[in-house]
């Protein structure tokens, strides 16, 4: 058995370093010059730095403001005032507005150039200009004033990942409006759980979707949506569904018909307070409601406009194509890279229809300079042994964006057996509550196997013990200053109450993020799950994602999911599997040997209970606490909408009943 060091050592083990393109052109290394020329400070590499970027805080994020050459119609007058958490000030005094920023280039050098191509499962890409994305931002705009929406309304939609998304938000925040979005594969019950909680003004509506090859009427189920929803003054329907039919609802008009009706309309982008919320993103809502996140235009835009160019090394001319929903904060994420004059490739539909290869033939065909996807994405590739470096021609590949969870040592050898060497393989982990990232890639650093690279400039985040000590080895997630990216609040959350207890309760003052992290003395991450799923066999905490690392190396083993069951004051680590066969006893020896070998005696399970499917949240995430719960004696309280397949409870819990798992 490795020890922990040696495990370290395996781990650290350089796959790629910066060429000297990068070391000399990336944006990160442009702005490290551009920050001596001004006198701001001459840096010798990244970890000096961000030492500057976390102690000069205001002289930091107006840099990165003016180096990106984002516009406001009046300055702040501080860049950061008052410094709580929560309760930071930031650029107060500042008016400017979010949408202006975005499609800066619908004018000038840029505004005939690709903004978005739009690949559905069926028919011919669409491809729209700067320009394009501009003109129908302004008519729509200009249709959501003639139904009477103001600042500070609210405009939700339930759309597909594609060109009316991008134009509704723009329109929306263009005039101040608020924007929501969710994915339409919600039920109508976890669509009113969210836009039920901020009263939208405006529905955006599509008819239906296609998915994996089938076409899913939504008109009913939508229409329930709607009379669950009575601050809806009107309807926008979009038919993506050509041959399906219209939406019937109360006060429907139809997406051509709505900008043929605002034609000839410039966007307004009415300048407003830093603090004006841009959107509102929501919780996994796994054990109710969903929290109402609030985020605020500059430092949303600040903060993305970071980690999209100087970390995502973005300019002007790149493509960037993330598969994503509009129900997940990476659409939100990936919709901010048109600032730097990026073309977004958006994907809807299944990432394996009609194959596996889907993204990677569009990587080739879209000439993608920036692709992102999910840890788990990658995973699947590996097993299934793809080798999309050798079958298509992904030369213009520069970043590889993984997310969603720990991506495993063996994804990154994956990566790095089949996709050209400049590609950059960038881990990076943050949360929907800040719409952004704490660690993850930077152009100028050497990746590690198994390691994110590093931590966020601007961002103090290190590892904390239950006593609140900082530590050298694994602990919380914690930050211990404010960034700009924090929400400004929850929705109609009084006196910041549940704000305050969600982030700030565990440790009062700092960020409590709920993750468990290590940092390396280099200055890289290894996330081993979220805390709050952490084990504590023997009262030795331990992450979930150690034990995955071994089930997923398991050639029997399909899916797998750890939970802890107390038992006589200690816990029992209990791991669901999904398999093609029944397992055998010797096959369930050998996989709790592995995990023995390849993590430590404390990760074998206990109890290893065969299931026909591990239960995920809508954006891809493990519900381990639902099933944590069952074993334990709760679970009533369990939002099942919130799930992608809520069924997958019900038949974990008759597995666990059979396997004599739970209380009688």
């Amino acid at each position: 058995m490795l020890t922990e060091q040696e495990s370290l050592m395996e781990q650290n083990q350089i796959l790629w370093t910066p060429p000297a393109p990068l070391r000399q052109h990336s944006q990160m290394a442009k702005y490290m010059r551009w920050l001596s020329g001004r006198g701001l400070g001459k840096f010798t590499d990244y970890q000096a730095l961000h030492a500057w970027s976390v102690r000069e805080p205001e002289a930091f994020w107006q840099s990165v403001w003016d180096f990106c050459g984002l516009r406001y119609e009046q300055p702040a007058e501080r860049v950061l005032g008052r410094r709580s958490m929560p309760g930071a000030e930031w650029f107060a005094g500042m008016r400017m507005n979010f949408a202006g920023n975005l499609l800066r280039h619908g004018t000038g050098a840029l505004a005939n150039e690709e903004a978005v191509v739009c690949h559905r499962e069926h028919g011919p890409p669409q491809r729209y200009d700067f320009a394009d994305l501009r003109r129908d931002t302004g008519a729509l705009e200009a249709w959501l004033r003639a139904r009477g929406v103001k600042p500070g309304d609210r405009v939700a939609g339930v759309v597909t990942h594609g060109y009316e998304a991008l134009v509704a938000i723009l329109a929306a925040t263009s005039m101040g409006a608020i924007w929501s979005s969710a994915s339409p594969d919600f039920g109508a019950d976890a669509i009113i759980d969210r836009f039920g909680q901020i009263e939208p003004a405006v529905l955006l509506l599509v008819n239906g979707y296609h998915y994996n090859g089938k076409q899913y009427d939504r008109r009913d189920e939508f229409a329930r949506v709607v009379q669950g929803l009575p601050s809806v003054k009107a309807v926008l329907g979009i038919n993506s569904l050509p041959n399906t039919g219209s939406l019937n609802v109360p006060n429907l008009t139809n997406w051509s018909v709505a900008l043929a009706e605002g034609q000839g309309s410039e966007p307004s982008f009415t300048p407003l307070p830093a603090d004006h919320p841009v959107y509102i993103l929501y919780s996994s809502g796994t054990t109710g409601k969903p929290k109402c996140i609030v985020h605020g235009a500059a430092g949303m835009l600040v903060n993305h406009a970071k980690e999209l160019v100087l970390h995502g090394d973005m300019s002007a001319g790149d493509r960037l194509m993330y598969y994503t929903t509009c129900g997940w904060m990476m659409w939100n994420w990936q919709a901010s890279a048109l600032l730097a004059g990026v073309t977004l490739v958006t994907v809807d539909g299944a990432a394996a229809h009609p194959d596996m290869n889907r993204l990677w033939a569009l990587a080739e065909q879209e000439r993608v300079t920036h692709f992102g996807t999910s840890a788990r994405f990658l995973a699947e590739c590996r097993k299934a042994q793809l080798q999309p470096g050798e079958r298509f021609d992904l030369t213009a590949m520069r970043v590889l964006f993984s997310t969603g969870s720990p991506l495993l040592p063996e994804d990154y050898d994956w990566v790095y057996s089949t996709l050209p060497g400049q590609v950059l393989l960038g881990s990076i982990a943050g949360g929907t509550d800040i719409c952004g990232c704490f660690v993850g890639c930077c152009p100028l650093l050497p990746l590690r196997r198994g390691e994110i690279q590093c931590r966020f400039l601007g961002v103090d985040v290190v590892a904390m013990n239950e006593q609140g000590e900082v530590t050298d080895g694994r602990g919380e997630l914690v930050c211990r200053q404010p960034l700009p990216c924090m929400p400004v609040g929850f929705w109609q959350d009084n006196n910041n109450e549940r704000y305050r207890a969600a982030y700030f309760d565990t440790f009062p003052g700092v960020w409590a993020h709920g993750d468990f992290v290590a940092f390396t003395e280099e200055g890289g991450a290894v996330i081993y799950g979220r805390s709050d799923a952490t084990l504590n066999p023997g009262g030795v905490r331990i992450g979930t994602a150690e034990i995955y690392r071994q089930t997923e190396l398991d050639a029997n083993i399909k899916d797998s999911l750890v939970a802890g069951r107390q038992i006589n004051g200690d816990v029992e680590v209990v791991l669901l599997v999904v398999a093609d066969h029944r397992l055998s006893e010797e096959e369930c020896k050998l996989l709790r040997q592995r995990i023995r070998t390849g993590a430590s005696p404390r990760h074998m399970p206990r109890h290893i209970v065969q299931v026909p499917d591990i239960p995920y949240t809508r954006s891809g995430k493990k519900v381990e606490l639902a099933v944590a719960r069952m074993l334990n004696g709760g679970g009533s309280s369990d939002n099942r909408d919130a799930l992608a397949n809520p069924g997958a409870l019900d038949a974990i819990r008759q597995c666990l009943q059979q396997a004599g798992l739970l209380a009688s």
